[in-house]
């Protein structure tokens, strides 16, 4: 998937909030903190670590709909340290099972968090895409549902949120 066109929409995204909340501090820090509350909710939503329980997953959409809530800070904070320019979602093939997965990726995130790099950044991007592929995520499907969130978060501004 070619990334530039959400990193345009984020960016525009992020600098109506910004300007609309009038926010003129680095607010880097916040954004991570807000990329790990997210993915510990999408991990909820999924269920995948809850072996005490037989209540099965969310609905996909609200699966869905998490995930893209990370990507919205995931490319904020590429923005914010100036590695927007990544053209497509950087691959690997993992074969560990999806809690392992959730637990690198929180681990990635917290590495880029304390030493933000070309390479930590990207090996997030990598956890995320692993992510979707554990949970059938199709490119079109993330495309779409960001879009649609992206919508969604101007609404809520616009409306006081």
């Amino acid at each position: 998937m070619n990334l530039q066109k959400l990193f345009k929409m984020q960016r525009e995204l992020d600098s109506y909030i910004e300007t609309n909340m009038k926010v003129n501090e680095d607010v880097f820090q916040r954004k991570g903190l807000a990329l790990i509350v997210e993915l510990a909710e999408l991990a909820n939503e999924t269920r995948c670590f809850k072996f005490w329980s037989n209540k099965g997953a969310s609905e996909r959409e609200v699966i869905l709909e998490e995930y893209v809530d990370s990507i919205h800070f995931l490319l904020s904070l590429g923005i914010e340290k100036k590695l927007d320019y990544l053209e497509v979602w950087p691959q690997s093939n993992l074969k560990q099972e999806i809690t392992e997965i959730f637990l690198m990726t929180n681990s990635a995130i917290l590495d880029f968090l304390t030493n933000p790099s070309e390479n930590r950044y990207e090996k997030v991007w990598i956890m995320y895409g692993a992510i979707a592929e554990k949970l059938g995520f199709s490119s079109e499907e993330v495309l779409n549902a960001y879009i649609s969130k992206n919508e969604t978060n101007y609404e809520r501004q616009k409306n006081g949120y």
